[in-house]
């Protein structure tokens, strides 16, 4: 089995001029965070005014995981909490220390982490989960291969590369390159994959699951790929904690079966990726600006 080969195409940017992201760090340090904090909030409210389209998606996101119309402001707390993080990670980046707790409930991460074997890590765009598979690199030493989309305008990502370098590296899938024989090089070096499984993009393969009260469609593919590689899928998500610290969540492991058939490893997968969506879900009720999809949401399926 071979990934189609993708003609490249041109580098989508993120939202901004070029110049934003050294901007924001020439006034972290030269600013006093009591006044830097309300000018990211004012320059927040501009990008909010500016962004037609991403506004328009946090809204039909927060109607629905609120259960009532958002207000502008509601949306631009789910606007300044994604800029935060943003900070957040320009300042580990270059240099800030930062550390990752584990939640109550993660054994089997801990297990991962005291193992030597590779493992599939899903997370979703959610909270600090950016920070995780470098948190992983810089403070467990663990090889970690990052499957990312490259964009233009991605100071934050480019740096941290640069930091956890000896740790971490990147897969661009919208690069052209025959994805699943790079997969396969990076599980023959022993670096663990770390896909995000929350937007469908460059997903070859989907699933219907329940989440905010649909059957919506999301990335099924880390299943598939462990089957192939014979690797256990493992979820997380990193939110806030105390300062200079993320609490990692984990899911339990799912593990291919050898003794069963496909058709049954898959539906074993079907209720463990479900069991994952609904604990996502669950955080969501409770902080409702932790997940940074400001673009349409997960497609519902068809009747």
């Amino acid at each position: 089995m071979t990934a189609p080969h993708r003609t490249p195409r041109a580098a989508p940017r993120n939202p901004g001029p070029s110049w934003g992201y050294r901007f924001m760090r020439l006034c972290d340090r030269v600013v006093p965070e009591p006044l830097f904090r309300p000018a990211r909030a004012l320059g927040t409210w501009i990008a909010l005014l500016n962004m037609p389209a991403q506004r328009r998606h946090s809204r039909d996101y927060l109607r629905l995981v609120l259960r009532r119309e958002p207000t502008r402001r509601e949306i631009f707390r789910h606007f300044f909490a994604f800029e935060e993080v943003l900070m957040l990670k320009l300042r580990v980046a270059h240099g800030r220390p930062h550390r990752g707790r584990l939640a109550d409930g993660s054994a089997d991460f801990h297990r991962f982490l005291a193992s030597e074997k590779p493992a599939l890590l899903g997370t979703f765009h959610l909270g600090h989960s950016d920070l995780v598979g470098f948190i992983l690199g810089g403070q467990e030493r663990r090889r970690v291969s990052m499957v990312r989309q490259r964009v233009g305008n991605s100071h934050d990502t480019e740096q941290l590369g640069r930091l956890f370098s000896n740790w971490i590296s990147f897969i661009w899938v919208n690069e052209g390159e025959n994805l699943l024989f790079t997969l396969k090089q990076a599980v023959a070096a022993g670096d663990s994959i770390a896909l995000k499984c929350d937007r469908l993009e460059f997903s070859a393969k989907t699933e219907t699951f329940h989440f905010l009260g649909a059957r919506r469609l999301f990335p099924f593919t880390i299943y598939h790929l462990a089957l192939i590689f014979e690797l256990p899928v493992l979820f997380t998500f990193g939110v806030p904690g105390g300062p200079g610290e993320s609490v990692v969540h984990a899911a339990p492991f799912w593990t291919p079966d050898a003794t069963l058939g496909r058709e049954q490893n898959l539906a074993l997968a079907r209720a463990h990726f479900q069991a994952f969506v609904t604990q996502v879900e669950v955080l969501l009720r409770a902080e409702p600006y932790w997940w940074f999809n400001f673009l349409p949401l997960n497609p519902e399926a068809a009747a």
